[in-house]
Order: C-alpha cells, then structure tokens, then sequence
C-alpha cells in the first residue's frame, strides 16, 4: 500500500519482533489487515496473527486458512492488561534503533509513549511524525523537560499543533525550549498566562522580560 511506503516500514520484511509489537498496540485497525496481506506467504507472522488475541477474530481465521489450522481454532488466552504493558515494555527495549524508528511511525499510543522516553532523539522525532499522533500527546511532549530540544524546535514548526492553544502555552513554559522561540509565542498569551509566566524563575530570563513588556504594553492601552 502506498501509505505503508511513505511510512517508512515495509511490512513484507519487518522482522517478527516488530510485527509482534505492532500486534500488541496498532496504530489503526487496518494495520491487521495490511499484516496479513504483505506477509500471506510467511508462517511465521501468521502463526503471530493466529496466536495473538489483540487481532480481529476474521484476520486470525484468514491467517489459520492459510496455515491449514482447522476452521474453529481455539481463542488465544488473554493476559492482564499490566502484564501486557509490562511485556510490551520489555520487547521494545530489545529491539534496535532502526526496528523502534519503525515501530515509531505505526505504532499505536502505548507504543509512542514508550519511545518518547527513548534516549535516541531519532526515535523522539519519528513518534512526532506518526500520523495517528494526537494534540493531546504532543502537548505531553511540549511540556516535558526529558525530550530533546529537537522534538520542541520539530512541535513548533507544525503549524497545525501551534494552533492549539495549549501546546504553545506549554512549549512557552518549559525551560528547554530555546529562548528565541518561547519570545515569539508569548504575545499569542491570555492576560492571566503572561502573567504567570513573568514570575516563571524554570524559564530563560528572556522569556520573562518579554513577558513583562507586553503586559506593559497592554496595561498602557
């Protein structure tokens, strides 16, 4: 498909470790399907699909067609959702840099979360540019002081996230943000936020200055 090839991932040829990551937390349902159809012809991912309770009951039976397991195979056991988390977890840190730049462009929300704390910055950024990625964890990110600079430059030059409101107010508030793009965001304020943000000691005594000249200006008009 051609989305698969702009993402950067051919499923045809991922490894097992990936496919079985992406199993346990997709981006989107149809990711089910685009296993299934680009590795029809190896066992091993379709013994993954068969064997994984995550996958949609039709995929699972498609993929036992295809290894000849009879019609009503029995319904993979479920494991609690901590120690699946817990699983998850341990995969990912296993895998190479180049498998989690993978798994960061189709993995589902758990997935991101996890590779946002990775100590790799080219896995940082290519969470950003998952496409299912939402406001609500770019905001996370604006806000957390862990993430490479790189990661609040790549936030701040999406248009789209800079509309909403709270990621710039985040993005102004941290103190890894460089200083000369927290000073461009701060008359996009609310009254109330520059306020407090000209008493904020975490950031860059330029972000305060700024700050305290507009609410200068705007008392004076």
């Amino acid at each position: 498909m051609e989305e698969t090839r702009l993402l950067g991932l051919d499923l045809s040829v991922a490894s097992p470790e990936v496919i079985e990551l992406l199993l346990e937390d997709v981006s989107h349902p149809e990711v089910f399907d685009e296993i299934l159809k680009s590795n029809a012809h190896r066992p091993e991912i379709l013994r993954l699909l068969t064997g994984n309770p995550a996958v949609p009951e039709r995929v699972r039976e498609e993929a036992g067609k295809r290894l000849n397991l009879p019609a009503r195979a029995p319904q993979p056991p479920r494991i609690s959702e901590e120690a699946r988390k817990h699983n998850l977890l341990q995969k990912i840190q296993k895998l190479s840099v180049g498998e989690k730049i993978a798994i960061a462009l189709r993995g589902g929300q758990e997935i991101r979360s996890i590779l946002l704390k990775d100590s790799n910055k080219e896995v940082v950024l290519t969470v950003l540019k998952n496409p299912k990625i939402t406001d609500t964890e770019v905001e996370l990110i604006a806000h957390s002081r862990n993430v490479p600079e790189e990661a609040l430059r790549a936030i701040h030059k999406n248009r789209e996230w800079m509309k909403n409101y709270h990621i710039t107010l985040a993005l102004v508030n941290n103190p890894k943000t460089p200083p000369g793009i927290g000073i461009t965001l701060v008359t996009g304020l609310r009254l109330k936020d520059i306020a407090v943000l000209e008493k904020n000691r975490n950031v860059p005594e330029a972000i305060r200055s700024a700050a305290k000249r507009v609410l200068q200006a705007r008392k004076v008009h």
